[in-house]
C-alpha cells in the first residue's frame, strides 16, 4: 500500500465498512440484531487486544455484552447464508485466474468440557494433544490477496454418539459424525456449485486422501495434497520406472534431480527448499468425467529442507507439461492459510468465542471471517490505487535503471566495481 495517503485509506475503510454493514442487513429479521451484528464486526476491528463480549460491549457503548451474546445466541438468523455472502464478497474482489482453494484446521483452546466438539486432540497451534475445539476452514488464494471462505466445526464422535451433548450444545439434528477430510470434500463441492474461480486445491497430509483426489479429478481442478512418507506411489507406461513408499523414492533420487525453488516469502524472507518431481502417469481427462478433455499428469512432489533434510510428500494432478516451478508455488499457496489464522486470532479475535452452542461458534467465526475479507479487500483495493507522485517515482527509477544498464554494457564484469552500487 505504498503511496497511498492516509485520507485515501481511511476513505477506503469508512466506505466499505459502510458497504459491509448493509450487505450484513439483509440477513437479519430485526433491525436491532443487525445492528447488533454492526457492532460487533466494529468491536472484533477495533484496538482492544481480546474481544470478549464485555470487550465489544463497551467498544459498543453498551453498558454489558447482553446484545453481543444475543446476535450470537438468541437471536434468529442462518450463519450459513452469512459464509455464502462472505464468499461472495471476497471473491468479487480477489477472483483471479490460477487461484488455489486451500484446506486446513486450526485449534481453538478450552476449558472444561462443555463448548460444542470440545475434546482432547491433537492440534497443531498448540503442537500437542491439548483440550480444544478443532475448526476446518478453507481460504481462497489468489495473486489478489487471500480470504477464508468456508468453515465447519468438527465434531468428534464422543459428541455425535451422545444425545445429551447434542442437545446441550444444540446441534442439529442432520449433523452427523464426518472425518475431517470428508468436511474437506463437502467444502470443495460448496466452492464448486457456487461457482469459485480457482484451478487449484492445496492441503497438507490430514486431508490429502483418497475421496478428495477423485472429486478434484472429476472437476477438472489439479492439486497440491500432503502425502506420508509411508505412501505408495508408482509410475505406469511411458514413465520412468518408479515404485515404493514416498520416503524410498526420495532416498534414491540422484542428487541432479533436486532444484533449489523459492516457495514464496515468509516473515523471515524467501521460503527457499530442495524440490523434486517425478511424473508417474499421463492420463486422459475423460477417464474421470466424459465431458472434459486433455492430458493430465499424476505426479509425487518432494520438499527437501534446507537446514536439516527433513523431507515433505505430496501427491499432484495437473496439466501435462506443467512445469514443477508451478507445482511449488501453489504448495507455497498453503502458507497464506497459515498467516491468515496468525491475524485472524491475534487481530481479530478468532478465538475469543464465549459461546459454548453448534451456532454460536459458526455465527461468531463467520463474522470473523467478514471482518477478515474485508481486511483483504481494501488492501488490495489500496494496492490498485496509484497516487501521481508515486508514478513519477516509478518512472525516475526506471529510467536510473535503465541507464546504468547502458553503462554496465560498456564495461566488463570482471573489472568493474559498479555492482556494489546496486540498491539491494
Amino acid at each position: 500500500m505504498i503511496g497511498v495517503a492516509i485520507e485515501q485509506m481511511l476513505e477506503l475503510w469508512c466506505v466499505e465498512l459502510r458497504q459491509v454493514k448493509a450487505h450484513l442487513q439483509s440477513l437479519f429479521a430485526h433491525p436491532n440484531v443487525a445492528a447488533s451484528a454492526a457492532a460487533f464486526l466494529d468491536g472484533v476491528l477495533g484496538p482492544e487486544r481480546r474481544k470478549t463480549g464485555w470487550r465489544r460491549a463497551e467498544a459498543a457503548g453498551d453498558p454489558g455484552p447482553w446484545r453481543q451474546q444475543a446476535v450470537l445466541g438468541r437471536s434468529h438468523w442462518d450463519a450459513e447464508a452469512l459464509r455464502d455472502m462472505v464468499r461472495a464478497y471476497a471473491l468479487e474482489t480477489l477472483a483471479s485466474p490460477g487461484a488455489v482453494l486451500v484446506i486446513d484446521e486450526t485449534g481453538f483452546l478450552k476449558q472444561g468440557q462443555r463448548s460444542c466438539g470440545v475434546g482432547r486432540q491433537y492440534t497443531g497451534s498448540a503442537g500437542k494433544i491439548a483440550n480444544c475445539q478443532i475448526g476446518v476452514f478453507a481460504a481462497y488464494v489468489s495473486d489478489k490477496g487471500c480470504a477464508f471462505v468456508d468453515r465447519q466445526l468438527y465434531l468428534p464422535q464422543d459428541w455425535t454418539n451422545k444425545p445429551e451433548r447434542r442437545t446441550a450444545a444444540q446441534v442439529p439434528d442432520s449433523i452427523r459424525f464426518v472425518t475431517k477430510p470428508e468436511i474437506a470434500a463437502q467444502m470443495i463441492e460448496r466452492a464448486i456449485a457456487a461457482g469459485v474461480a480457482f484451478d487449484w486445491v492445496a492441503t497438507d497430509t490430514v486431508y490429502g486422501v483418497g475421496r478428495i483426489e477423485m472429486q478434484l479429478r472429476r472437476a477438472n481442478k489439479g492439486y497440491v495434497l500432503g502425502a506420508h512418507a509411508t505412501d505408495q506411489f508408482s509410475s505406469w507406461i511411458g514413465k520412468p520406472e518408479v515404485a515404493g513408499t514416498a520416503e524410498e523414492i526420495a532416498q534414491e533420487l540422484a542428487p541432479g534431480a533436486w532444484k533449489r525453488l523459492s516457495a514464496g516469502n515468509g516473515t523471515k524472507g524467501t521460503r527457499l527448499y530442495d524440490w523434486a518431481y517425478l511424473e508417474l502417469a499421463d492420463l486422459a481427462a475423460d477417464e474421470y468425467n466424459e465431458a472434459l478433455t486433455g492430458l493430465w499428469t499424476r505426479g509425487l512432489l518432494i520438499r527437501r529442507t534446507l537446514s536439516d533434510g527433513d523431507l515433505a510428500f505430496f501427491s499432484t494432478w495437473c496439466p501435462a507439461g506443467t512445469p514443477i516451478d508451478t507445482l511449488v508455488q501453489v504448495e507455497g499457496q498453503r502458507w497464506a492459510i497459515e498467516d491468515a489464522f496468525e491475524t485472524a486470532k491475534t487481530e481479530l479475535g478468532l478465538t475469543h468465542n464465549e459461546t459454548r452452542s453448534w451456532h454460536g461458534w459458526h455465527r461468531h467465526v463467520s463474522l470473523v471471517m467478514l471482518a477478515f475479507a474485508m481486511m483483504a479487500v481494501v488492501r488490495q483495493r489500496a494496492n490498485s490505487l496509484s497516487s501521481p507522485q508515486k508514478r513519477s517515482d516509478e518512472a525516475k527509477l526506471q529510467r536510473w535503471c535503465d541507464g546504468l544498464s547502458r553503462k554496465s554494457a560498456a564495461w566488463p564484469p570482471a573489472s568493474s566495481s559498479a555492482g556494489s552500487s546496486l540498491p539491494a
